[in-house]
């Protein structure tokens, strides 16, 4: 059975269109595999039952098995997961088992959690705050990512665009859909409009950029630019998150009913997230050796491409307020950036709409000891 009850489905159907998620292998076509619900191996009140007490151990698999929405393949961006389940913390934590849904189809996050199918989902906050306007009872509870990883790719042997200033009169090759969107909301954030560039509508592949059919690619941090590098280029980017456009991303979304009844689950499930992405922050090569041997194994992944995509990873993850406050945090101010960036890419939500980060406060204040101090990313 499932691991909790699944809320009532929404009036409305998700557009999954209204949001594009873009990567190295973004034209894959990936296999329309069923998922399928997670069981339960223990009742939710055992659970509850053995963990009275906030941050107290629970009997092994006393929460049984849950799943975990990937909010695409299995690849470097989910190597937290990955140490968590190889070193056991998931166990330790009360689980008999947290499987891992691939994403990349057509089923999110949201459609999982809502019709049971997965307890927590890896998503964003451009997806899931118009779902919670469409009347979800969803919420974010903690964040992977303290930036978003949407850049403009450009190329220095070509048109190199360095600053917002130098935007204007370009051609940008723009996915369409939900990047277009982003992509306008970035524009609108920096007092520019549709009228002050030439839209390219293009594909996820960066090689009409090489060939100078546009100046910039709408892309990926962690992923274009390496791509770029490998094919001979120098890569030029603008960030969109220290450009006017800052939100998360790979965001812990689960739904109000498992906050309200099951938040000792949920707050075991953060300890060993935490300390599966501590472990994986920490080794990047040993990260890409997951992703490309095991975990991804049919994904045909690069090892090398694989750990430069986990370096870049960690400047997207590791922040000065991570470090004071713990992985997956996010402080007042970065919360209101968020509501902020949402309102430009014109979805008008509240913060307390949007975010519950009482659970994850919860988390390090018991287990203080979680909180790390890393080497933070050199720009």
């Amino acid at each position: 059975m499932n691991a909790f009850t699944p809320p009532p489905a929404l009036s409305k159907p998700f557009d999954r269109r209204s949001f594009l998620r873009i990567g190295g292998l973004g034209a894959l076509a990936i296999g329309g595999t069923a998922v399928l619900a997670a069981c339960s191996t223990g009742s939710t009140t055992a659970a509850s039952t053995a963990a009275a007490t906030a941050g107290a151990s629970v009997a092994p698999g006393a929460y049984g098995t849950i799943a975990l929405q990937l909010s695409w393949i299995k690849n470097i961006e989910f190597a937290g997961e990955y140490y968590a389940t190889e070193k056991g913390y998931y166990t330790d934590a009360g689980f008999t088992e947290v499987t891992l849904l691939a994403g990349g189809g057509q089923t999110g996050a949201e459609e999982t959690l809502l019709s049971g199918q997965s307890l927590v989902g890896l998503s964003g906050v451009s997806i899931t705050a118009p779902s919670i306007l469409q009347g979800a009872p969803l919420k974010v509870i903690a964040s992977t990512y303290q930036k978003n990883p949407f850049c403009l790719l450009s190329l220095a042997e070509k048109t190199p665009i360095k600053t917002i200033a130098d935007l204007k009169g370009k051609k940008i090759g723009v996915q369409s859909g939900g990047n277009q969107t982003t992509f306008e909301g970035f524009l609108a954030a920096n007092g520019l409009t549709t009228a002050d560039v030439e839209l390219v509508t293009t594909q996820y592949d960066i090689a009409p950029l090489e060939t100078g059919a546009y100046d910039a690619h709408m892309s990926y941090i962690t992923n274009e630019p390496i791509l770029a590098k490998k094919d001979g280029f120098t890569p030029v980017i603008l960030g969109f998150a220290d450009n006017g456009l800052p939100f998360v991303a790979e965001t812990y979304t689960v739904t109000q009913d498992s906050i309200d009844n099951k938040r000792d689950l949920l707050k075991a499930f953060l300890v060993a997230e935490i300390k599966g992405w501590t472990d994986a922050v920490k080794d990047p090569a040993g990260s890409a050796n997951l992703a490309v041997t095991k975990y991804g194994v049919d994904q045909k992944l690069d090892v090398t491409e694989q750990t430069e995509e986990a370096t870049a990873q960690n400047s997207l993850i590791l922040t000065a307020d991570v470090n004071k406050n713990g992985l997956f945090t996010m402080t007042d101010e970065l919360i209101a950036e968020n509501i902020k960036s949402l309102a430009s890419m014109g979805t008008v939500i509240t913060a307390d709409q949007l975010f519950d980060m009482s659970l994850l406060k919860e988390v390090y204040a018991e287990n203080p000891e979680l909180i790390t101090t890393f080497t933070l990313p050199t720009a």
